[in-house]
């Protein structure tokens, strides 16, 4: 057990660090950040910033001797460098699940293999045959890059046989997976953490509404049938404890229209559509990375009161600075900006949560709120 007063390491500066540092200082860690780029959101709230690429061993190594325990904030983190941490103290989760979830085809085989419900799918070497894989899964499909994909890049939809060569002309070069196109009926995810001893706690499913392949809305309880929800908590318990996790893991699923379950993507850290449990939930999301990888018990998942989530986007400044008074003004109303220095079209700048007596009132009183915004 690693208990307050010990230095946390977190790989990776960005939102989902930040967040972390704020839930680990709150219960009396130390956090020290390392990131390749200089004055990120984690390091401006942590109590040390290292500024160096992941490649860079000796800088690695000193950084993780600091260090009780050492996580990540995002998945592409190269993972062979990790190999050095585990030598010098705690990495959790550990780096050969961060190897298996940052690839598509290594996670859609981990899924293939366990047994995990999952669109059809073929891998495609680099410079392979593209058009008979694409042939093979069937139309419609998704061609995706095997690394480096997030928020829909690196992702190109087929949904005709005239769509095929513009396909392998874009992917030639890339190693790429070609997925089934499931016409879904939503899209829901749960956030999973499980102890090094296999406790096991899943927050509520929340249901996703995307824009431009970029989260947009999550809605808790997910408005799903109890059957739907239950496969979602279920299997998000099996990957866990199969995959050997120690932490935060988020796993995003397709329902399909028959009330199916398929497990769309992986991602062994806290998750952008876990975000509502900083107001909703008896313990956070980032407070249970903390217990996890901390070794202390899990904290209750359970969910308050029905929620929204909004991500907001760097288009909100589009007309200058956005209306934070229309937020700031209703008590239901919570607002988190990530200190990013620069606000671009689709750059998550921060979210804000919408508290209501039912799902259906927070989703409507947030969507007026960021029409606002």
């Amino acid at each position: 057990m690693i208990l307050p007063g010990n230095t946390i390491g977190v790989l990776g500066g960005g939102q989902l660090g930040r967040m972390l540092a704020q839930a680990a200082k709150r219960l009396g860690y130390r956090m020290h950040v390392y990131e390749p780029a200089a004055k990120c959101p984690a390091g401006a709230v942590a109590d040390k910033e290292v500024n160096a690429p992941y490649e860079d061993l000796a800088a690695l190594t000193a950084f993780a001797k600091e260090c009780a325990v050492v996580t990540y904030e995002f998945e592409n983190v190269p993972a062979a460098p990790l190999q050095v941490i585990e030598k010098v103290t705690q990495l959790l989760p550990h780096w050969r699940v961060l190897e298996t979830a940052q690839n598509r085809s290594r996670e859609k085989r981990w899924l293939r293999e366990h047994g995990i419900p999952h669109a059809h799918f073929a891998e495609v070497a680099a410079g392979g045959d593209l058009a008979a894989a694409i042939r093979g899964v069937g139309l419609p499909c998704v061609v995706k890059t095997a690394d480096f994909g997030y928020d829909g890049k690196g992702q190109l939809k087929v949904m005709a046989e005239a769509e095929v060569a513009a396909a392998v002309a874009k992917f030639r070069s890339q190693p790429v997976v070609v997925e089934q196109f499931i016409p879904f009926a939503c899209e829901v995810s749960a956030v999973v953490a499980r102890s090094a001893g296999g406790e096991v706690r899943v927050f509520p499913v929340a249901e996703n509404i995307h824009t431009n392949h970029i989260l947009d809305f999550s809605i808790v309880p997910a408005r799903v049938a109890p059957a739907v929800t239950a496969q979602a908590e279920d299997l998000a318990r099996r990957i866990a404890a199969e995959i050997g996790l120690v932490g935060v893991m988020g796993v995003e699923f397709f329902v399909t229209k028959s009330g199916g379950v398929l497990v769309n993507e992986l991602a062994p850290r806290t998750h952008n559509s876990g975000h509502y449990t900083l107001d909703a939930c008896a313990t956070s999301q980032f407070e249970q990375q903390v217990r996890a990888i901390c070794g202390l018990p899990l904290g209750d998942t359970a969910l308050l009161s029905p929620v929204v989530m909004v991500n907001i986007l760097g288009d909100a400044w589009a007309k200058g600075e956005p209306r934070w008074d229309v937020l700031q003004s209703d008590p239901a109303v919570h607002l988190h900006l990530y200190g990013k220095s620069e606000a671009r079209p689709g750059r998550k700048m921060g979210h804000f949560t919408v508290q209501a007596a039912d799902a259906e009132t927070a989703l409507a009183k947030a969507r007026e709120l960021k029409a606002k915004l």
